[in-house]
């Protein structure tokens, strides 16, 4: 049974009741990073993972996952503005089906094209420095992904 969901209701079905999702912001440098309450209801930035090499990275999601009890990951899909797919989308896929011969959670995708300028925004009108907005910037994308899956998530259900 496949635990990578192009179809975010294939991955709703997948998953246990009342258990928290995480996600994730993939970028080349950093892994910004949110997790949901068990109802799925609020999404909540709170931390940046630094890339090194996979390995290194997963540890450190792996104990992320396993503190916070997540169930399901929504991974922040980079398309091309036209919707199209390029190599950060590959790569974005390639980092799931490597998660997936670690951890033994559900995984689906989310179009991200403008989590990241959304967040920039949310950012600038809450007046953060630019030194505060560098620090943060990719976990609060990872929050505006993971929030828009949520959304989601309760749409299919009601």
């Amino acid at each position: 049974m496949t635990r990578i969901h192009e179809d975010i209701a294939d991955f709703a079905a997948a998953l246990p009741p009342m258990t928290a999702l995480a996600g994730l912001d993939l970028g080349t440098k950093t892994i910004g990073v949110a997790v949901s309450d068990v109802l799925r209801g609020v999404a909540t930035p709170i931390t940046t993972i630094k890339r090194r090499k996979f390995t290194l990275d997963a540890e450190a999601l792996e104990q992320i996952l396993a503190e916070r009890q997540i169930h399901g990951i929504v991974l922040g899909l980079p398309r091309n503005m036209d919707g199209s797919e390029g190599p950060r989308c590959q790569a974005t896929r390639a980092f799931a089906r490597n998660l997936t011969a670690r951890w033994d959670g559900q995984i689906t995708f989310w179009d991200e094209r403008l989590s990241t300028v959304a967040a920039e925004k949310s950012l600038l009108e809450a007046d953060t420095s630019r030194k505060r907005r560098s620090e943060v910037i990719d976990h609060v994308a990872a929050g505006y992904i993971l929030q828009g899956a949520l959304d989601r998530l309760r749409h299919l259900a009601s």
